[in-house]
């Protein structure tokens, strides 16, 4: 009985994590209620299922039953409130519910990608203790980030670590070079193979999409690039990528489904609802749960 508790505990925190995903633009407490709702119908559906299953109700269940209507108001009101605070205190603080509009990362992250973003990854300890007590670690080469825009603040974009300060990045035809070594990157795909010299002025997009820099990467900063490299808005573009607006490290694939690229812009009742419906049939069930490497 207490196990199909559990699993509704766990199915109503995913279908919050939905709902504040896509209701993300809408008031907090319109979040908040719709999260603590969707806990709690779980809760209430996996309970109910446990009751038939498991026979007789025990009798100090029995007699909390018979209470009356206020008693039971009560128990929604306090399991609403408790949710509420867990879920605000968790995606303010801890995690951060996140998904991939663009291929610009394929194939590590697809569009339709659902994320948890790990906030305290590279959290800078404040106080000396701190550094015992929470998992923190250093932004190093080739860990991918969600950070804010530098152009826009208000979005936010997933990349990969290239270089960090103080080294020197160059690309020459499509390949990377740090401080004149060429590292290998197995995760990285080209959907192009045309390659556009430095001496093709009229393509300079394309010039440094394939040669770039070399630059040095100043202090406080560092380079990233997406996975799929012809198709990505990254440093080679918008420039380096400030240290502190890196917001935390994708931490696990919660949900994925097979969406339509920038689905996200999308955001009519219509649309919503069209994309909440094809969750089930346009799932992509082996990458659910996935960790994020």
């Amino acid at each position: 009985m207490k196990k199909l508790a559990l699993i509704g505990d766990i199915v109503g925190a995913v279908l919050a994590l939905f709902l504040i995903f896509i209701f993300r633009r809408s008031s907090l407490l319109l979040r908040i209620l719709l999260a603590g709702g969707a806990f709690v119908l779980s809760h209430y559906i996996f309970l109910l299922i446990s009751r038939k299953k498991y026979g007789k109700v025990e009798k100090k269940e029995q007699k909390e039953k018979k209470k009356g209507d206020k008693s039971v108001f009560r128990e929604y009101f306090e399991l609403i409130v408790e949710t509420a605070v867990f879920v605000f205190f968790v995606m303010t603080f801890v995690v951060q519910a996140f998904q991939i509009p663009t291929g610009s990362m394929e194939p590590t992250l697809l569009i339709g990608d659902f994320l948890l973003v790990n906030k305290f990854a590279y959290y800078q300890p404040q106080l000396s203790f701190e550094k015992y007590i929470l998992p923190c670690k250093k932004i190093e080469r080739h860990d991918i980030v969600v950070f804010k825009y530098p152009k826009e603040l208000q979005k936010d974009f997933v990349k990969r670590v290239i270089a960090l300060e103080g080294e020197k990045v160059e690309i020459k035809d499509k390949q990377v070079y740090i401080n004149d070594n060429l590292i290998s990157e197995a995760y990285k795909v080209h959907s192009d193979s045309r390659i556009y010299s430095k001496s093709d002025f009229y393509h300079y997009d394309g010039i440094i999409r394939d040669n770039f820099g070399p630059v040095n990467v100043p202090s406080g900063h560092c380079f990233v690039m997406g996975d799929n490299r012809d198709s990505s808005s990254d440093s080679r573009y918008w420039g380096f990528l400030p240290m502190d607006y890196i917001k935390g490290k994708p931490w696990i694939i919660y949900f994925s489904y097979r969406a339509e690229n920038n689905s996200h812009l999308k955001t009519s009742l219509r649309d919503r609802l069209k994309k909440f419906v094809s969750f089930f049939y346009k799932a992509r069930l082996g990458r659910i749960l996935k960790v994020i490497e």
